[in-house]
């Protein structure tokens, strides 16, 4: 007889095969999130423990599942605005330092822990700056003010980033080509192998123009497009289909990003 838990895993894995290969999903999906954006701007309407959160809730799930799968000991994030996000990776570093407790039979001090989120951003706004300082999850975070791809601010990165072993990288900040790539020159190679750079809003590439309003990235000069530019010199990652089959809603088409070697 099978064992329950593989049965339950294969039967997982097959629905997710059969989602990806109907591609009418996906243009539903696009279909949706364009309504769902132009209606109520939905991507605004969540937080995560008080903090604004501008992800579809799926895409939350699967950075979840990423997280627990990985174990990293530092994520570094691209992109602050609110603060939702690095709050989200924070408490996500929390729990594994909890579960790392539980099985160990150890006592926890929740206030100290050796894993650590980055958030960079160009301008990080005094108001969401209080708030994410005086936040439970505060002594987690680790904020720096400046273009991501400046030089100092890269070597500051890559200075915090010395003392750790399994690291993380999630890209949600300027969505031009140039900037993105950019960034994963100069962070997609702190990654740690078996583990991720997540880059988001590639969806930008699979949207009409029409609806980019004000904004300097488009179809063609987006994440998407950086992304592929970047692993045509790099095969050290290798895209993630089956992630974004199985969330169908995600902002994040051909951008969950695993480094193999």
């Amino acid at each position: 007889m099978e064992n329950p838990i593989k049965k339950f895993e294969r039967e997982k894995q097959q629905n997710i095969k059969h989602l990806g290969e109907n591609k009418n999903l996906w243009s539903s999906s696009l279909r949706w999130m364009l309504d769902a954006g132009d209606i109520g701007n939905y991507l605004y309407n969540f937080s995560w423990m008080g903090r604004p959160i501008i992800q579809y809730p799926q895409d939350i799930v699967g950075l979840q599942e990423i997280i627990f799968d990985v174990k990293p000991d530092l994520i570094i994030e691209a992109g602050v605005a609110h603060g939702g996000s690095i709050v989200f990776t924070a408490s996500m570093l929390a729990m594994l330092d909890v579960c790392e407790a539980i099985e160990e039979g150890k006592m926890i001090d929740p206030s100290v822990s050796t894993r650590k989120v980055i958030g960079i951003d160009i301008d990080i706004r005094q108001h969401n700056r209080e708030l994410i300082e005086a936040h439970p999850m505060a002594s987690r975070i680790h904020l720096i003010e400046g273009s991501s791809v400046a030089t100092e601010i890269v070597e500051q990165v890559k200075e915090f980033a010395g003392s750790y072993s399994n690291i993380l990288v999630i890209l949600d900040s300027n969505h031009t080509h140039e900037h993105v790539l950019g960034e994963l020159q100069a962070y997609a190679g702190l990654v740690s192998v078996g583990s991720y750079c997540i880059v988001y809003d590639t969806l930008i590439d699979d949207m009409p123009n029409d609806s980019i309003k004000n904004r300097d990235w488009c179809k063609g000069n987006s994440p998407k497009s950086a992304v592929h530019e970047y692993l045509q010199g790099n095969q050290n990652f290798e895209i993630q289909k089956d992630i974004e089959h199985k969330l169908l809603i995600t902002v994040a088409p051909d951008g969950f990003l695993k480094r193999v070697r």
